[in-house]
């Protein structure tokens, strides 16, 4: 394919004679005066060199346009077959990844299905070679997502083999693409392949989108099998642990469990520490157990912890608070997190969605208008990306008005849920400001002890001794308090202050409508304390306020700041 030209060759800087230039140095470099010259004087462009290969070719290679409608209106062949591997102008293109030149010649009638002398059609290569663009338009004009080569190999196979990326696995992933189909003659899954190429990142991909980690090749070998014979212990830990089906009804009931041994260890009437230092040590070895093998993420189950420790606190010392003050109000703020919880965790937080027509009208719109910039579409989700929006690695999908991806609720944070992510930390806080307080009062009442009488160390000493439970209670509560109040704080000041969205604020450089210096970061969204407030939270005060509302599911993908300010400005006024 190459010739020593695979590069998309430019003009010389200097001044230089292309008079004596031949027309095929003339076609490599664009020089388009001097290709019309020798053409106008007679030279065949179905003619080609010694090395069997075309002018179309050489113009396909380097991405000379200009040249291409020209030798095609002279006449040349678009599907020409040429050099080594005995490919047409649009595999040359597909290979250098040249999405304009694909376009262009497939408006002229080439055809992506021919195959190459390495029996590939432009889609197994654009796979190879990791173009995704080019991948997305081929299927989004017709290509066969499954299609397979004259060795039986899919585009998926050939990205999980080649690419050490997520691209354009993801992207094919996102077509529906047979995911355990087997090759021809090996019966290689793309989970196989990926395990033969130590491609981790398309493992990862492949395990996500429930690829059979038990299929067998022709030898009977499982992609299990291949890792070990390779001894690559980050495979075959992930494989295995793609067999624990499980597992994640194991971790469910952990962090309960977990947070109930601590404090009733604590309270056991054994006078020996030394004992309860073993139980603990038990405890805290089937803990990392579990971890290791079960392999479910702490982080994705600690808010549970705080539901665990809120439960534990209620049924074990309520009845020894007073009811008016800590019952009722405790109560009315479990009833309000658990609500505000449920949302964040189960509402939809502005996912942005399309039907697969309307992905492939876009696709297509966008490459033939040269628009086609991972910057403004989303490989993966196969949509032009609304200002705000940011693709999800964790859920996979784009998010309206994205701010971050939740482990503690266990979903993302966008239009959608904002609010009540928002409600969720405030009860939260609120919560544990009443344990705090349930922790006090349960002393006063129980404890004999006097802090301005027996001074700090000593007061601490005798809650701990009095109820080992409720001291493990109250530590944790102080824990929670610092991070829940920093991150509400953090919250607070992003949305009233700066009127802009976590994400934004850590990538803002990466965001053209974003003004940022050393010091600040000034935003088209915000439009002052109050308003920002009143329209995050869409305050009404019965009709006396009105929020503005803008759908950031279907915004704009780009916007000038000075004109997304006018557009504000008359929603406003």
């Amino acid at each position: 394919y190459n010739h020593g030209y695979s590069e998309n060759v430019s003009r010389k800087n200097h001044v230089d004679d292309y008079s004596t230039w031949d027309i095929v140095k003339a076609t490599q470099y664009g020089i388009f005066e001097r290709c019309r010259e020798l053409v106008e004087a007679g030279f065949d462009v179905r003619q080609p060199d010694k090395e069997n290969v075309t002018l179309l070719h050489w113009a396909a290679i380097n991405n000379r346009i200009d040249l291409v409608k020209y030798y095609i209106s002279k006449g040349a062949i678009v599907d020409q077959l040429g050099g080594d591997l005995n490919s047409t102008p649009l595999h040359w293109a597909t290979r250098q990844g040249h999405l304009s030149m694909v376009v262009q010649l497939m408006k002229y009638g080439a055809d992506p299905s021919l195959i190459d002398g390495e029996g590939c059609s432009c889609v197994h290569l654009a796979a190879q070679f990791g173009h995704t663009s080019i991948v997305a338009y081929l299927i989004a004009k017709g290509q066969d997502v499954d299609m397979m080569d004259q060795n039986g190999m899919t585009p998926l196979m050939w990205a999980a083999y080649r690419t050490h990326s997520v691209d354009p696995t993801r992207l094919l992933l996102t077509f529906n693409v047979s995911v355990n189909l087997g090759d021809k003659y090996h019966k290689n899954t793309a989970l196989h392949w990926a395990v033969l190429a130590g491609n981790t990142t398309v493992i990862s991909l492949l395990l996500d989108a429930n690829a059979n980690v038990d299929a067998q090749n022709i030898k009977g070998e499982t992609p299990l099998d291949l890792a070990k014979q390779r001894k690559n212990v980050w495979m075959i830990n992930h494989l295995q642990e793609a067999r624990q089906e499980f597992r994640q009804k194991v971790m469910l009931g952990t962090p309960f469990m977990v947070i109930w041994l601590v404090g009733f260890i604590a309270d056991l009437d054994i006078d020996s520490w030394l004992i309860k230092g073993l139980m603990y040590a038990g405890v805290w070895v089937a803990v990392q157990f579990l971890s290791k093998y079960v392999s479910v993420p702490w982080i994705r189950t600690h808010h549970r912890l705080l539901n665990s420790r809120q439960r534990t606190f209620f049924l074990n010392f309520a009845a020894h608070l007073p009811f008016a003050t800590v019952h009722v109000p405790f109560l009315l703020n479990s009833l309000a997190l658990f609500y505000n919880f449920g949302k964040s965790w189960k509402s939809d937080p502005g996912i942005i969605k399309a039907s697969e027509e309307q992905k492939k009208k876009t696709i297509v719109e966008l490459a033939e208008t040269g628009s086609l910039d991972l910057s403004i579409f989303c490989s993966t989700c196969l949509i032009r990306k609304p200002i705000r929006s940011k693709h999800c690695a964790v859920c996979n999908r784009c998010i309206a008005k994205f701010d971050h991806h939740c482990p503690w609720v266990g979903n993302c944070v966008g239009i959608g849920n904002h609010r009540y992510f928002m409600g969720y930390l405030f009860f939260l806080l609120c919560m544990i400001c009443w344990m705090m307080y349930g922790c006090i009062s349960y002393w006063r009442i129980h404890c004999a002890t006097s802090y301005a009488k027996d001074g700090f160390w000593l007061y601490l000493t005798q809650i701990a001794s009095c109820s080992p439970w409720m001291f493990w209670m109250f530590l944790n509560s102080i824990f929670h308090f610092m991070w829940v109040a920093v991150l509400i704080m953090c919250q607070l000041y992003q949305i009233a202050a700066l009127g802009i969205t976590t994400n934004e604020r850590m990538n803002a450089r990466r965001y053209k409508h974003f003004k940022v210096t050393a010091t600040s970061i000034e935003s088209p969204f915000n439009h002052g304390c109050i308003r920002n407030l009143i329209d995050f939270f869409e305050i009404r005060c019965c009709g006396l306020i009105r929020p503005v509302t803008v759908d950031w599911t279907t915004s704009p993908t780009s916007l000038h700041p000075s004109k997304m300010k006018f557009i504000f400005g008359l929603v406003f006024s």
